[in-house]
């Protein structure tokens, strides 16, 4: 800020009371938080690092480049003598212009008012109304208290309705809400500053997914909560938070869940390979039970364009979905179910393998055997596994190159090769299909002697 403030000095010539008159000032901010103008009720701001105030000075010409200053005023609220005085000079107007009161000049607990008034030269305008701020540098003295009558921390429960959490504030009388999570991580409270340096705080209580507000001060919250999976150990952390948002050490809350996962059943018990397939999804009926399945989450895995997509669910629960199984090694599809209360269940697994390699015979080189010679001319066949091969790319390992061969009307294809040495030798070979996949390659082996 000392560096801002030496370039805005180098940049605008100083004001003077002729260039205009000074305006009270606007946008008054008190650690980022919204001033309270109601001494019932203030701001509660942490001090350890001093409290930093500001609001937006201004001129009544703003057609002429200048600079000005601010002047705050602070004073206990039981002592309106005792009055502490800060200043921010070379301020812009239209700008917010924060300056600290220190942290020797605040007592914890204690209430203060504080106000601002913008100068030129000799000049300044009338003061802003009051601001109120309580300041608060201890955080909350024990952890919050969390239990849940339907999900007990012992044993397993089943699942398939929400999570229903009472958190208490274990005596602490300050305490305004508290702050949870899933995920061991809680969310930092911060402030934006927006256009022109003004602060843009926003209740974190607004953001229900990781905050609620206590029933009365230094009172309890009632959750209820979906957790993140459907099954398995689940933990959820919570801490209280005071008036000023400071944090209380952690509770962890953690509890074991088991959730039937759906039924995923073929239309066939074997699909072939690159064929659309039909498939039934099918819900747990003591889920359906609980809450009536309302569509399902598919995810494939191991296929060519691997994708997560959603089902709407039937009446009855049930869902149709059809695939194309296209990996070249198989395939695996993974179904969670969605009830209408938001519960997700546990993933049903399926899955197929596929061999999609080529077969490759040689009268003159068979596999794995050692015959033929140099200059012994060899033929090589290859035929699918799988419909619809249009051609082979093969390779051997004497440094030949890459070659590709279309399939006959039957889908094979036979290739001639003579060895140039005796030795060892790998032949790799794969088929592509009229869809453009490339399938999965073979190595056949053998030795010319």
């Amino acid at each position: 800020m000392g560096t801002l403030g030496l370039a805005l000095a180098a940049a605008v010539s100083p004001a003077s009371a002729a260039d205009g008159i000074p305006i009270t000032p606007t946008q008054l901010f008190n650690g980022y938080r919204h001033c309270s103008t109601d001494a019932d009720h203030p701001s509660y701001q942490g001090a350890g690092d001093g409290l930093v105030v500001e609001g937006v000075p201004g001129v009544t010409d703003s057609a002429v480049s200048r600079l000005v200053g601010v002047r705050y005023e602070l004073w206990p609220v039981t002592d309106p003598t005792r009055i502490t005085t800060v200043t921010r000079d070379l301020s812009t107007p239209g700008f917010e212009a924060p300056a600290t009161i220190a942290s020797s000049a605040l007592a914890d607990g204690q209430t203060y008012a504080w106000r601002a008034r913008t100068t030129v030269d000799e000049a300044a305008s009338d003061w802003s109304a009051a601001c109120y701020v309580t300041i608060d540098d201890v955080r909350p003295a024990h952890a919050p208290t969390v239990t849940s009558p339907n999900y007990p921390p012992d044993g397993w429960t089943e699942g398939g309705e929400p999570v229903q959490f009472r958190i208490g504030s274990n005596g602490v009388d300050d305490v305004e809400g508290f702050e949870f999570t899933w995920h061991r991580d809680l969310p930092v409270i911060g402030t934006d500053i927006g256009d022109h340096g003004v602060p843009q705080p926003v209740d974190p209580y607004s953001d229900t997914r990781y905050f609620i507000r206590a029933d009365a001060l230094g009172g309890s919250a009632a959750l209820s909560l979906i957790p993140p999976s459907g099954s398995g150990v689940m933990t959820l952390s919570v801490r209280s938070l005071d008036r000023a948002y400071h944090g209380s050490a952690v509770t962890d809350y953690t509890f074991r869940v088991s959730s039937p996962a759906p039924t995923i059943t073929p239309a066939v018990p074997d699909p072939e390979f690159g064929e659309p397939t039909g498939f039934t999804l099918r819900p747990d009926p003591a889920l359906q039970a609980k809450s009536p399945i309302v569509g399902y989450s598919v995810e494939t895995v191991g296929g060519r364009s691997d994708r997560t997509f959603d089902v709407a669910a039937e009446a009855d629960g049930t869902a149709a979905v059809e695939l194309t199984l296209d990996g070249i090694y198989g395939e695996n599809v993974q179904v969670t179910s969605r009830s209408a209360n938001g519960w997700v269940s546990a993933a049903a697994s399926w899955g197929t393998t596929y061999d999609t390699t080529p077969t490759v015979v040689s009268t003159a080189y068979p596999e794995n055997g050692s015959s033929g010679g140099g200059s012994v001319t060899g033929t090589f066949t290859f035929a699918p596994k799988v419909k619809d091969v249009v051609s082979y790319t093969y390779t051997f390992n004497d440094g030949g190159p890459e070659v590709t061969v279309p399939a006959d009307a039957d889908h094979t294809a036979s290739v001639d090769w003579a060895p140039a040495a005796e030795g060892w030798y790998d032949l790799t070979v794969y088929a592509t299909t009229r869809s453009g996949i490339q399938l999965a390659p073979y190595d056949y082996y053998f030795t010319v002697s």
